[in-house]
């Protein structure tokens, strides 16, 4: 019998969901280890203030992470390019190392993550679907400004994590890292620059998020 022409498209929305389930509620495998090296000296785990401090920094990035994914899923999910919708997977692929690091780093300071990520994912993969929609080139360079205000974001976590916790910062310098690359690739591969007012709209709903993320 012949595959319905719907199928494959019913198949990654049901990926998509299943993704966002695991994203928000679970810690998901890496493909590669932690960049914090293994021994390396934790003294914040034993400070309250610093420990705080870290978790809710962290918390803020995994927030990201979980963004990340789901913008990935749902610009993967209406590209129109299956080159483009490779890359979007490849990408998303190693985001997920970015998600289990920041998790296992929560864990090992006994925080927790957001509570609202299920809320996050759903409105991240709404805007990836919608990027998605408007074409692939515009899809590449929403991608592209994401990581570049990403990478902005990261720096300045470097600047405000405690000095002593270089677990976490050797988790954000690694990320900060590929998400350089995944705007690079995004250049590459044909992304539009997108008019001001959508930039800007970009930080203002990211500043919301992440000063929502840092307490809660």
């Amino acid at each position: 019998m012949p595959t319905p022409p719907h199928s494959s498209f019913i198949d990654q929305l049901f990926s998509s969901l299943d993704n966002g389930l695991r994203s928000t509620f679970a810690k998901p495998a890496a493909k590669r280890p932690s960049p914090a090296l293994a021994g390396m000296d934790d003294p914040v785990a034993a400070d309250e203030h610093l420990r705080e401090q870290s978790v809710a920094l962290m918390r803020v990035n995994h927030v990201g992470e979980v963004c990340a994914q789901a913008l990935y899923q749902g610009q993967a999910l209406t590209s129109r390019s299956p080159e483009v919708r490779a890359r979007m997977q490849e990408a998303a692929d190693e985001e997920i190392d970015h998600l289990n690091w920041c998790y296992q780093r929560i864990e090992e300071l006994d925080g927790r993550t957001s509570l609202f990520n299920p809320l996050w994912y759903l409105g991240s993969f709404a805007l990836g679907v919608g990027a998605g929609i408007a074409g692939d080139k515009w899809s590449l360079g929403f991608l592209a400004e994401t990581e570049k205000q990403v990478v902005e974001h990261l720096e300045t976590h470097l600047e405000r994590l405690p000095e002593s916790d270089k677990v976490s910062r050797a988790v954000v310098g690694q990320m900060a890292e590929d998400e350089a690359r995944h705007a690079e690739m995004a250049i590459d591969n044909g992304a539009a620059e997108l008019p001001r007012p959508v930039k800007d709209l970009m930080r203002a709903t990211a500043r919301f998020m992440t000063t929502i993320s840092e307490k809660i």
